[in-house]
């Protein structure tokens, strides 16, 4: 039993919106955009203070696993588990099977927070008073969603309309709109008393569990078999394929909040966004005296009210206004900010023609439980890569059929095995792995390893690995 929230961090969603810089493998909840943290990890930080929250259950994919834990424990997080969803089948059933598991480890009262990992909060006092008045709402049999206090007509969306006062604070929901064309949204904006759907939830496990056995019995039934059925790997708890997958694909909204006579309202003056485009990703940075908003290492001369960011080359930007100049290691974007709702097209073209699709999948850096590579150049029989290894952790015990490797270390520490020889390579001493000679890398130090790699050979994509012994169970 517990009398802390337990927040349900919902971070297993995909996106290509603010592409190039987001992609279908590396969505923006994992980027980093202006600052030193990521959104997901922002997210953690809010749902971090021990007197007021349990550690959070995170719900994800196999494919970001490693990539959750990771960045969670970068910022000093502890979870209390990930729960990795098979297939995708939005929000209802993935909740409801952590509803399921949050019931087991606490008991039925517990109450439980929802959000998304995806959007842009001021965590300030107001937001933590629209969190304790919705606790309080909660614990009094309701279903609450944070309904922002609109700052403008917009109409990417959805909405809300408050009704009767609560005696907690909160209101009861009248209606949900919605995402509205602009005369609607001008009309509700200067009516007073509608909100933004944030997509945030707070209720007592019990209750949602009524709920859905009322409304969406099929979600909730598939939810539970899936946890019945599932197992534990490593840290996570791996939900039942098969079971999950009859869950029909619905949101919380759509399944419960749109149909309850039970549904509230918490109105929240805190800074929101979803972060939905680059021009709202310039609407919530940082505004020089002539409106841009510039990351670092870029370089802007007679331009204004534009978004100028990079994760790569330096970007130099002149005479331009409106615009969006968006940089990573390999596309560039450019584009009035205006326009930046439309992204989704490109991506759409790009992803429709082989020569570009991967542009729209993965970026050139790609993470690993153990740390990642980015890829620096392709050739015809070779590649080469950079290579970093997080401090303690290994790659697999591993071969290869089609390459050899010849690394060099340009940081840090590498335990180098190759068949029956362990080795220390320190900064500009290399080694060479011949094809299918048994080998392994390790960071047996205290800053992160970096080498480069320069592989050769017939064949060099990624599946050309047989791992032997893998402490992260992929053998």
């Amino acid at each position: 039993m517990t009398h802390k929230i337990v927040p349900v961090i919902m971070a297993g969603g995909k996106g290509t919106r603010l592409w190039p810089l987001s992609r279908a493998a590396a969505p923006k909840q994992f980027i980093q955009f202006i600052g030193d943290k990521t959104l997901f990890q922002e997210t953690l930080l809010r749902v971090s203070d021990p007197t007021l929250y349990e550690p959070p259950v995170v719900l994800t994919n196999e494919e970001f696993r490693f990539l959750v834990a990771e960045q969670a424990r970068e910022v000093d997080v502890a979870l209390s588990m990930i729960l990795l969803e098979p297939v995708a089948r939005n929000t209802a059933a993935a909740v409801a099977a952590a509803a399921t598991l949050v019931r087991e480890q606490f008991d039925e009262d517990t109450i439980m927070h929802v959000l998304g990992s995806d959007y842009e909060i001021v965590a300030d006092d107001t937001y933590f008073d629209s969190v304790r008045i919705a606790a309080a709402t909660a614990r009094e049999g309701k279903l609450v969603t944070f309904g922002i206090q609109p700052t403008e007509p917009a109409t990417g969306y959805g909405y809300l309309e408050g009704g009767k006062a609560l005696p907690t604070g909160a209101q009861t929901v009248k209606r949900f709109i919605e995402k509205p064309p602009l005369a609607k949204a001008e009309e509700m904006l200067s009516a007073g008393g509608f909100y933004w759907n944030s997509g945030m939830f707070m209720f007592s496990v019990s209750r949602f569990a009524e709920e859905m056995a009322a409304y969406a019995p099929e979600a909730m039934k598939a939810a539970q078999e899936a946890v019945k059925n599932g197992r534990t790997d490593l840290d996570f708890i791996r939900l039942d394929k098969a079971a999950f997958a009859a869950s029909p694909n619905i949101s919380i909204d759509y399944a419960i909040m749109e149909k309850t006579s039970n549904a509230a309202v918490v109105p929240s003056p805190f800074k929101w966004s979803d972060l939905g485009s680059w021009d709202s990703v310039w609407k919530s940075g940082t505004r020089d005296a002539d409106g841009n908003v510039a990351a670092a290492n870029t370089t802007v001369v007679n331009t204004k009210n534009s978004l100028i960011m990079t994760h790569g080359v330096h970007l130099a930007v002149q005479g331009m206004d409106d615009i969006a100049v968006i940089a990573s290691e390999d596309a560039v974007y450019v584009g009035r900010l205006q326009d930046s709702q439309d992204v989704g097209s490109i991506v759409k073209m790009l992803a429709a023609t082989p020569s570009t699709s991967q542009l729209t999948e993965t970026h050139p850096t790609s993470y690993r439980p153990w740390g990642g590579y980015t890829s620096v150049l392709n050739g015809d029989r070779f590649q080469v890569k950079r290579i970093f290894v997080t401090p303690g952790k290994k790659l697999s015990l591993q071969k290869h059929h089609h390459r050899s490797e010849h690394w060099i270390v340009v940081k840090g520490t590498a335990e180098v095995t190759i068949g029956e020889n362990v080795q220390m390579l320190r900064e500009n001493e290399s080694v060479y792995i011949p094809l299918g000679e048994i080998h392994r890398l390790a960071n047996p130090g205290k800053i992160m390893l970096e080498l480069i790699e320069v592989q050769t050979g017939s064949y060099l994509g990624e599946d050309d690995i047989i791992r032997i012994v893998d402490e992260f169970g992929r053998s």
